[in-house]
């Protein structure tokens, strides 16, 4: 991992590196008042409030899909974001027409998978999480000079255990580089792997209420650059959940066994960690209910 710069442009400039959960399983399936097209127009407003509030401050889009991840919008690259006086931004047109050919080109990799992608409903989290450090990596190596990153994850899709190795080396990637990720969850109920995103590296998460105001959430609490922050009175998190998932089934657990060697979480005993190949003795709990048994036998 690269070393921290010695400081950032100004306190108040922004990289914020957005993530647009896209999941057609989800969108199609949520019984929410906020449907794709409205939770994108949202979104493009937040985005160019972004661009507005300092002429320095950069904004990346990462589209976050069921089979795929990719760059929609980068905006060190956009020297034209704003078109006459009166006009809608050619930020929103260019970024709609990425979204647009994102989620057909997701939707024919989900073809080519001959139905073994409908078995998994979330999206790949840990991708765009992957592709946005990556990002903030080059802009650390680019020069001495950088403004302050955060990554913002517009999130709806539930949590997929199958992803808790990989989303958790990217939470502690994010730690290390001191990058906050904060989260917008509009799904039903909250995401477990966000909750612990934002709590360990410092970020906000947040689950509106009415997503109808959905604009409103964004603005009031993502907009605020990371030292305006220390002066507001921001969302705390209620409760966080940290169990954590098994590697073996990949399901959520509230206890396990956990290899001393590599850390290797699996919900019950094996003989040999399928990780790093470490050989376990005999369970603590099995040789004490064999004690047991054979003391009453006796």
């Amino acid at each position: 991992m690269a070393t921290l710069p010695s400081k950032p442009i100004a306190d108040d400039v922004s990289l914020l590196v957005v993530l647009i959960d896209t999941n057609p399983f989800f969108w199609s399936t949520s019984s929410s008042s906020l449907n794709f097209h409205q939770f994108v127009s949202h979104v493009l407003v937040f985005l160019d409030l972004i661009v507005r509030l300092s002429q320095l401050n950069q904004i990346v889009v990462i589209a976050t899909g069921h089979n795929t991840c990719d760059y929609i919008y980068d905006s060190s690259l956009d020297t034209d974001q704003v078109t006459g006086e009166g006009e809608l931004p050619a930020l929103y047109s260019f970024v709609l027409q990425r979204l647009e050919e994102f989620v057909n080109k997701d939707e024919k990799l989900g073809a080519k998978q001959d139905g073994l992608s409908e078995k998994r409903v979330s999206s790949l989290l840990s991708g765009s999480l992957s592709m946005a450090l990556c990002y903030i990596q080059r802009v650390f190596r680019s020069g001495p000079l950088h403004p302050q990153p955060r990554i913002l994850c517009l999130q709806g899709s539930p949590d997929g255990s199958e992803q808790y190795v990989s989303i958790m080396n990217a939470i502690f990637s994010a730690q290390r580089s001191m990058v906050p990720i904060d989260c917008c969850y509009v799904g039903s109920h909250n995401s477990a792997f966000l909750q612990q995103a934002s709590y360990i590296t410092g970020g906000v998460y947040v689950k509106p209420q009415h997503l109808e105001g959905l604009y409103q959430y964004l603005a009031t609490v993502f907009a605020v650059d990371l030292h305006s922050r220390s002066f507001l009175q921001l969302p705390r998190p209620a409760g966080v959940d940290f169990r954590a998932s098994c590697f073996c089934h990949k399901t959520t657990i509230d206890m396990g066994y956990v290899c001393s060697v590599c850390l290797s979480i699996f919900c019950k005993h094996h003989d040999k960690c399928s990780t790093c190949g470490s050989v376990f003795g005999k369970a603590q709990l099995d040789a004490a209910s064999d004690r047991k048994r054979k003391a009453s036998e006796s």
